[in-house]
């Protein structure tokens, strides 16, 4: 499992090293992991890993799972794998694919779904991109962006997750109908959104009033990234699209 040995060369080493060709731009490790958490990596997350090999060419989804799934759902950058856990939990029938390059939060989520029988969740250590790639035209059913970095200066701008081209990703690879969840508790990085959300002729805003983007579903349970800015006093705003 070569992106397992990567992530452990990340915390043995204190070296970030990519395992594919986009530049990637964040962090990719944090605090030294305690010895709890080591082994969730070494022993769990080869069980759950998603890995592509070097063969160009699309990848279906359901091959990443033992059985046969209803449908597939893609969270990307998912933190402390809060979100994604509860969801999985409540939907059995669904085959998540969690993105997050953050060792610390690859860890973190195998730590939520110890004990449980996480058949239904595949892990993608490292950059969302090459898989998002990768993956066939309509092939998903709900995608997941919640509270991403919002590279607040403007330099850095293009590093943001959301970019057009990024939008058009996700209009690709959902099913007419599937839903693209988005969440951010920058005001800027909102205006961003809705700029290259609302121009997408694919895409339909189901918010209907204020209310609806300022109220988080009920099934869209809180994160520590939500927790963490409502104390700050920033008011979140929860973003859903349906993919036309």
């Amino acid at each position: 499992m070569i992106a397992v040995k990567q992530t452990m060369n990340a915390i043995d080493d204190g070296i970030s090293k990519p395992s594919n060709r986009i530049q990637f731009r964040g962090r990719r490790y944090g605090r030294k992991l305690r010895s709890r958490m080591r082994d969730l990596i070494y022993e769990r997350l080869p069980k759950h890993e998603i890995y592509l090999d070097k063969t160009e060419g699309q990848v279906d989804p359901a091959s990443f799972f033992e059985t046969q799934m209803r449908a597939h759902w893609l969270e990307i950058g998912f933190g402390g794998g809060e979100h994604l856990a509860w969801q999985a939990k409540h939907n059995c029938d669904i085959g998540f694919i969690g993105c997050e390059p953050f060792v610390n939060g690859v860890a973190s989520l195998l730590r939520h779904l110890d004990g449980d029988r996480p058949s239904n969740v595949r892990i993608f250590p490292d950059d969302a991109r090459p898989l998002l790639d990768r993956l066939p035209v309509g092939c998903l059913e709900r995608i997941f962006v919640l509270f991403p970095d919002p590279w607040p200066k403007r330099r850095h701008a293009n590093r943001r997750i959301i970019q057009w081209e990024t939008v058009e990703t996700f209009y690709r690879i959902l099913v007419p109908g599937g839903e693209l969840r988005l969440a951010t508790d920058d005001p800027r990085y909102q205006a961003w959104i809705l700029t290259r959300m609302t121009a997408h002729v694919g895409f339909r805003w189901l918010a209907r009033c204020a209310r609806d983007w300022h109220a988080r579903p009920l099934d869209w349970p809180q994160t520590r990234y939500e927790a963490k800015a409502i104390s700050a006093g920033r008011r979140p705003a929860f973003l859903c699209f349906e993919r036309l």
